[in-house]
């Protein structure tokens, strides 16, 4: 499985917590899709792919695109790319882009699957966030995407919010289950540097996140879903049997992708490369021929490090079969105090999270880390 990500870095309105790269002006929209359209074709020999599986457009806020401009992209990556006939083409998008013939036109140009900003369908929570939609836009989007035919739907939830109350986040919860998204994304609300929400914690405006609150909510989370039929297969994401994200599994499972547009990462195995996170120097960069891109080349411990922190988000975990001998040793060394807790499962030469475990995965990926 190899992949093709797309960084669409416009948003109409700035989320008070987020830390990804973006504009809220759309001013550069058209000098940088052309930039992004020299991107596709120049790598179209760098990974040598035999077949594109998934492709992925991210932000920002993709729906600020057109119809016709989410056309050319994908036009140009056929022309270029090896894309396979059943491919998994997934467009991130918020609820207010999201009207009718909008989702036909997504339709028409190939999007199969449709990933929500929902986070909340709670009028205080939203305007916390600073979201760009109200609570009935959120509901009325889900409507509108299983109307339109889109039977592989996503959508995102955040917790941990100041002043969400478990029972508001149990509804959130029902709601995405009643509205039939076959793939629930959630994440704990963090306060990201450099992020609006830093300064307001900063300033006493708003109290930090709870860490109870949060742990509380998340297993409130895993419960629900559990019981709905849901499959826990990566921290944050859940899906339907068979209805995992085709994408954002390949990331987890070390596979190669190509990343265009300004902050986009791409991977081939053992090189990690990213593009310049400012939209000006990027278009500039595409246009003169020389991109603005910096290259790492990973070391043995930097490749084992990453295993180790992908893999034990997901229910398929860290096998010993996929490590050298040397790391085999450091990983059973480190991972037997967490195999005591109860934290970790170790089945067959593969260890998983417990779910006590789950609450500590950062922390339990780090003491493995070499």
């Amino acid at each position: 499985m190899a992949g093709i990500y797309l960084h669409i870095p416009f948003c109409r309105k700035a989320c008070h917590y987020c830390n990804f790269h973006f504009s809220t002006s759309l001013q550069l929209k058209a000098d940088l899709l052309q930039a992004l359209y020299l991107e596709i074709v120049s790598r179209k020999d760098e990974l040598k792919l035999d077949e594109i599986s998934t492709i992925y457009l991210g932000g920002g806020t993709p729906s600020v695109l057109t119809g016709d401009e989410l056309s050319s992209i994908l036009d140009l990556i056929r022309l270029h790319y090896p894309v396979s006939e059943n491919a998994e083409i997934t467009l991130e998008a918020n609820p207010d882009d999201l009207h009718e013939d909008y989702m036909n036109e997504l339709l028409a140009v190939g999007i199969n699957r449709l990933s929500i900003g929902i986070q909340s369908f709670s009028p205080t929570d939203l305007a916390y966030m600073n979201r760009s939609h109200d609570a009935n836009q959120a509901i009325v989007s889900l409507q509108l995407a299983k109307k339109a035919g889109f039977d592989s739907l996503n959508a995102d939830l955040i917790y941990g919010t100041p002043g969400m109350t478990d029972e508001t986040f149990q509804k959130n919860i029902l709601r995405m289950i009643d509205a039939g998204v076959d793939h629930l994304s959630a994440y704990a609300l963090t306060v990201e540097p450099k992020t609006a929400l830093a300064h307001f914690v900063k300033s006493g405006t708003s109290p930090a996140p709870d860490d109870e609150q949060t742990v509380r909510q998340f297993a409130l989370l895993r419960h629900i879903l559990k019981d709905a039929g849901y499959d826990h297969y990566e921290i944050s994401n859940w899906s339907l049997p068979g209805r995992h994200s085709r994408h954002n599994t390949s990331y987890w499972q070390g596979e190669p992708y190509l990343g265009f547009g300004p902050a986009a990462h791409s991977y081939d195995g053992k090189t990690r490369s990213w593009n310049v996170a400012n939209n000006p120097k990027y278009i500039v960069g595409m246009n003169t021929g020389m991109p603005d891109r910096e290259v790492e080349v990973l070391s043995e411990k930097e490749r084992y490090n990453e295993y180790v922190l992908t893999r034990l988000r997901t229910k398929w975990g860290c096998s010993m079969a996929d490590l050298s001998q040397d790391d085999q040793t450091h990983f059973l060394n480190e991972v037997a105090p967490f195999l005591s807790k109860g934290w970790v499962l170790g089945k067959e030469e593969v260890y998983t999270l417990t779910e006590a475990g789950l609450d500590f995965a950062d922390h339990i990926s780090s003491e493995l880390f070499r």
